[in-house]
């Protein structure tokens, strides 16, 4: 509530432009590694997010209630169908129009906002939906970037970028 209502008061344009200084994290002769505030603190925290949804799918996987894979298969199978129907959705109220090659931004849902409803809520949600809806996030999040470079990339490489000699 806070950053809404300061961003529209006469210093919203300076807090935009704060987010757009450019910060340098590392450097070495010639390299340096400089983005935005903006892009360091989105960039990081979506690593943060996805190393500990990643080690508690994990976890499922090895020690939980994923191991069996016929519990791991139902929210693979929502995380599929829910990437489906909004992509087919799109396509077919676009169809012929200048938006027609957007479907795969319909099917890259987010479900990140669910998953912090969730953990601000903490015991009293059940575990069980906590760790179906990580899963249909992960798998979520693992099929649109799949579509997104198969469909929507100029020149898809599966080769290593290292010419090590």
């Amino acid at each position: 509530m806070a950053a809404l209502i300061l961003a529209n008061t006469p210093i919203g344009g300076d807090i935009a432009s704060f987010w757009e200084e450019p910060m340098t994290l590392l450097s070495v002769g010639d390299f340096d590694l400089t983005e935005s505030i903006g892009h360091w603190i989105n960039d990081g925290s979506m690593a943060v997010f996805f190393f500990v949804v990643g080690l508690e799918i994990k976890r499922e996987l090895v020690n939980g209630e994923l191991h069996k894979p016929r519990r791991a298969a139902l929210p693979a199978i929502a995380a599929i169908g829910g990437m489906a129907v909004p992509a087919l959705l799109f396509t077919v109220f676009n169809l012929g129009g200048d938006g027609s090659q957007g479907w795969g931004i319909a099917m890259a849902t987010d479900i990140a906002f669910a998953v912090g409803v969730m953990a601000l809520l903490g015991d009293r949600v059940p575990s069980s939906l906590k760790l179906f809806l990580l899963t249909l996030a992960i798998v979520d999040d693992i099929g649109a970037i799949a579509v997104i470079a198969a469909f929507y990339s100029d020149d898809l490489s599966f080769g290593s970028p290292c010419r090590c000699s």
